[in-house]
């Protein structure tokens, strides 16, 4: 189709709206690409990604796109909070789109417009060759939004860069992921031949501090700045959709927040801390498990217990540690900080639980114990299955693992 002739048809506002899809495109740079893009299954026709604020969902659907589609009218990446839908519906730019030889649609940051779930789900329905890959903050319940798309969509979620993926892009490692039964029988070797490429204990420092969102790659000296925008973003912007969430309520989940981050680890007393940021009870324990799901916190309870919305956890992490640093740079503990690191590169792919003794067990059977170089198995050598995560080495032996090694898992 002749781009005039485009214009004439669905309008001027239309065509800049796909000219500046292909402008991002094209810009976009493909030299590193995220593990999840391979492992997605591109050829279903609907697609959720889900993940954080600053995790990477929008370079990676640009990069899938530039990799392997042709840029012409069929094809668009659209982000829904662009000023076109302030004054369009979704349905009518979908329906101009594929009338006019449009089948592949990316739709970017759909929790920013009313009705996306209803208009997608119609979409899906109305179409059938049309393919749909969309993507949202976290915080949405995309099972459970106004449409059912649970029978539709094939969803997939966004962690913020494993320690692996990190010095791909700093150092230009492309280093193989290891399963946790991989570090299991062979650790020694597996570190062996990472730590003949490079020196991975300064690296590791900085990945601790700066290393999880992409934001390193605009420069080191800003990431903190950047981070707490992010923070006061999901806090202000992205919660205000659950019921009942003002902005008063940001400043009072912000002091709770740090009193998280300053802690070791943070074991909440529900009726304190309610007097103390002066949130109901009730509610309170509601908020952990939605800043779970916002990715700012991670929550540990016993085997037994499970997590429920109705049920305070037994420990409360900050999602990754380049939030402790961001939220309490000055007040952060080293246990906490190797605690946090674990758990988090863990909980991607595996069951964490609280075990009775040690700090972490994993699926049920694996005790995890986290410290510094001497940390010593006093307190779980007595089980069949254990590790201890060691922090300040670079190699291994027996059950001892380097902690950094942990960052490679995904």
């Amino acid at each position: 189709m002749h781009n005039a002739h485009f214009v004439r048809i669905i309008g001027y506002h239309m065509d800049s709206l796909l000219r500046r899809s292909q402008v991002r495109i094209n810009q976009i740079n493909t030299s590193i690409t995220r593990e999840l893009m391979g492992q997605i299954d591109w050829s279903q026709r609907l697609i959720a990604i889900k993940g954080t604020r600053g995790v990477g969902k929008t370079t990676m659907l640009l990069q899938h796109i530039k990799l392997n589609r042709e840029l012409n009218e069929s094809v668009a990446f659209i982000n829904l909070d662009d000023l076109y839908f302030a004054d369009h519906k979704l349905t009518e730019f979908i329906e101009s789109f594929v009338m006019y030889g449009g089948k592949y649609l990316y739709l970017d940051e759909v929790h920013k417009y009313d009705n996306w779930s209803i208009e997608i789900k119609n979409a899906y329905d109305y179409y059938p060759e049309l393919y749909m890959v969309f993507t949202g903050s976290s915080i949405i319940q995309i099972l459970n939004a106004q449409a059912d798309l649970s029978r539709r969509a094939v969803i997939y979620h966004m962690q913020g860069l494993s320690f692996r993926e990190y010095l791909a892009f700093t150092q230009g490692k492309a280093f193989r992921t290891y399963s946790l039964s991989d570090l299991l029988d062979n650790h020694l070797t597996i570190a062996s031949e990472i730590v003949k490429q490079l020196k991975p204990l300064a690296a590791f420092q900085d990945y601790l501090r700066h290393g999880y969102y992409p934001y390193f790659l605009e420069g080191t000296a800003v990431y903190g700045v950047k981070l707490n925008q992010t923070i006061k973003m999901i806090l202000e912007v992205d919660l205000k959709y659950l019921e009942g969430y003002n902005v008063t309520h940001a400043t009072k989940i912000a002091k709770l927040l740090y009193a998280i981050s300053s802690s070791v680890p943070f074991k909440p007393n529900i009726s304190k801390l309610s007097e103390r940021i002066g949130l109901n009870r009730n509610i309170l324990v509601h908020y952990f498990h939605y800043l779970e799901s916002a990715q700012l916190v991670s929550l540990l309870s016993t085997p037994q217990k499970g997590i429920s919305m109705l049920q305070k956890p037994d420990k409360v992490y900050l999602e990754n540690t380049n939030l402790l640093f961001a939220i309490a740079e000055n007040n952060t503990e080293l246990g906490h900080v190797r605690e946090t690191f674990v758990f988090n590169q863990l909980k991607y792919q595996h069951g964490v639980s609280l075990p009775t003794k040690g700090d972490f067990l994993v699926d049920d059977y694996l005790t995890i114990e986290v410290g510094g170089k001497n940390k010593k198995a006093t307190q779980v050598k007595h089980l069949k299955d254990y590790l201890i995560a060691s922090d300040g080495i670079e190699i291994g032996r027996g059950r001892q693992i380097p902690l950094w090694l942990f960052g490679f898992l995904y």
